[in-house]
């Protein structure tokens, strides 16, 4: 294990062991959970998370986080995940600003559903800098020749970040100290898009994306089976209580649709 922090705010863990050999990333946005200990808890070895359930209080249960794979090298066995930090905030964010060499993390996964389609005319990646492993690792797929538009809301000029694509990136950072989701419609209706319906990676935090992706369905016309979106987080919600409420916000964000007027 390794780090270093690209920007001010992100720490960058480079995981590595015989057991990440054969994990590789399928999709741009794969994802691994984190199995991480509860605050003052040791994790038995080899992990059984049902039996540590089965057998401690609640509040010893192990703490389960998902973030994306920033980057998999199968050759040198090392996986990439990107964290933001805030401070003593959260508990993923700390663990990574203090992990050193020899330590050990458990990892369940991966999971993801989202890639790039070639197909596409043009490619519409939305987010803030919770979303932002997913979009770069998403950028570095594309196919030569592909135009994609990225548009990121982060803290200040400090926290962006080089974005490599093969294909023509036109790319425009928002600064918010917080999520902004009319700031960042502002911005995206001020832009001069690509026509035709773009393939759509619409993910951050839930009430932007809720906003976004209903500006995407509406006013450019974007089918569902071209749009991915997701709230990895809410404002004013621990993961855990987003995650009891993301079913419920899903379904909302289903009825959207049926309550949105068609694109003119």
């Amino acid at each position: 294990m390794r780090t270093h922090r690209p920007t001010p705010g992100v720490v960058r863990v480079v995981l590595g062991g015989e057991d990440l050999a054969d994990l590789r990333a399928e999709h741009a946005d794969s994802y691994v959970k984190l199995v991480l200990p509860a605050p003052g808890t040791v994790l038995d070895e080899p992990l059984d998370v049902a039996a540590v359930r089965a057998s401690r209080p609640r509040e010893q249960w192990p703490l389960v986080r998902t973030y994306t794979l920033r980057a998999v090298d199968p050759a040198r066995g090392e996986v990439t995940i990107d964290f933001v930090h805030h401070g003593d905030e959260g508990v993923a964010g700390p663990w990574a600003a203090a992990a050193r060499p020899g330590d050990v993390v458990h990892l369940l996964g991966p999971g993801g559903a989202y890639s790039p389609d070639p197909r596409a005319p043009w490619h519409l990646l939305v987010g803030d800098a919770s979303a932002l492993p997913a979009i770069a690792a998403s950028l570095e797929r594309l196919p030569a020749g592909a135009l994609a538009v990225a548009v990121v809301q982060v803290h200040d000029a400090a926290e962006e970040q080089p974005l490599a694509c093969p294909g023509e990136l036109r790319l425009h950072w928002q600064h918010r100290a917080e999520p902004d989701p009319e700031g960042l419609l502002e911005l995206l209706r001020s832009l001069e898009l690509p026509a035709g319906a773009p393939h759509a990676f619409l993910h951050g935090e839930a009430d932007g994306v809720r906003a976004v992706r209903r500006w995407a369905r509406t006013e450019l016309g974007v089918p569902r089976e071209l749009l991915s979106a997701s709230g990895y987080w809410r404002r004013g919600r621990t993961e855990d209580g987003w995650r009891a409420e993301k079913p419920q916000w899903a379904a909302a964000v289903d009825s959207d649709d049926a309550a949105a007027p068609s694109p003119a």
